[in-house]
């Protein structure tokens, strides 16, 4: 296991509401950026007010930090934690072949879905003052297929996929420090850097899929994110540019 970056802090808590609400309770009294993992959450949650099923065994961790720039670009880092999830991935498994990044902000494995992100922030009117990284990975169990929303992608994990069986705080070793690597890209050369090795891991680049809203279905080729985080379609009517969506293959 690689060493604990430096400037990070750390703290495993037993049980917990959200660590996403653990995070914003906490954030003021931070001196630095902070990871926070729960063995157990009780009200845990997922994009757009979803609740987010995590049996046991499985990784709840957020990482708070406090970024400079835009919030805007702040949220770019969704990306710089999906590359740190492959990271992590292939370190405890020995193995990259099955892993894939799915925009805007999930880790596949074998096709089905392993991980997922979520975004947060705390400021007060326009600013930000602290942007807090929930992830959740299926480490060693999935959620019942009950609880799971209709076209919702299957969901896998990672030792029934590969076999490979690591604890949460194993697997958040790993994760920390592969992003304290790829945030130091993206703070050293910005975003580019951090854009070009996310689509160099991306499913389904280069073919047609669907991206949906609330409102709207656009369907079309995946050609690229561009430099502000957003999806880039080919469609009947031309190049879209979609900056938040649902993606379906």
């Amino acid at each position: 296991m690689r060493q604990w970056p430096d400037g990070y802090g750390r703290r495993i808590l037993v049980e917990v509401d959200s660590t996403l609400n653990e995070a914003a309770r906490i954030a003021p009294t931070l001196s630095g950026p902070e990871w926070i993992l729960a063995r157990h959450q009780t009200a845990a949650r997922a994009r757009r007010g979803r609740t987010w099923v995590n049996p046991e065994g499985n990784l709840s961790c957020t990482l708070v930090l406090r970024p400079e720039g835009t919030p805007a670009q702040a949220a770019l880092r969704s990306f710089v934690a999906s590359l740190a999830l492959f990271d992590a991935c292939v370190a405890v498994t020995g193995r990259s072949t099955g892993f894939a990044l799915k925009w805007p902000n999930d880790v596949m494995l074998n096709g089905g879905k392993l991980a997922g992100i979520l975004l947060e922030s705390a400021g007060i009117g326009g600013g930000m003052s602290h942007l807090f990284i929930g992830i959740g990975v299926n480490l060693s169990d999935v959620p019942p297929v009950e609880r799971l929303e209709e076209r919702a992608m299957r969901p896998v994990s990672l030792l029934s996929e590969t076999g490979a069986s690591v604890t949460p705080e194993e697997f958040l070793g790993e994760l920390a420090a592969a992003y304290a690597q790829y945030e130091q890209q993206l703070v050293t050369y910005g975003f580019e850097v951090i854009r070009k090795a996310w689509l160099s891991k991306a499913a389904k680049l280069g073919e047609v899929i669907t991206a949906r809203t609330a409102t709207l279905e656009t369907t079309g080729t995946f050609e690229t994110v561009d430099g502000d985080g957003n999806l880039v379609l080919n469609t009947a009517k031309g190049r879209v540019k979609i900056s938040a969506a649902d993606v379906h293959f």
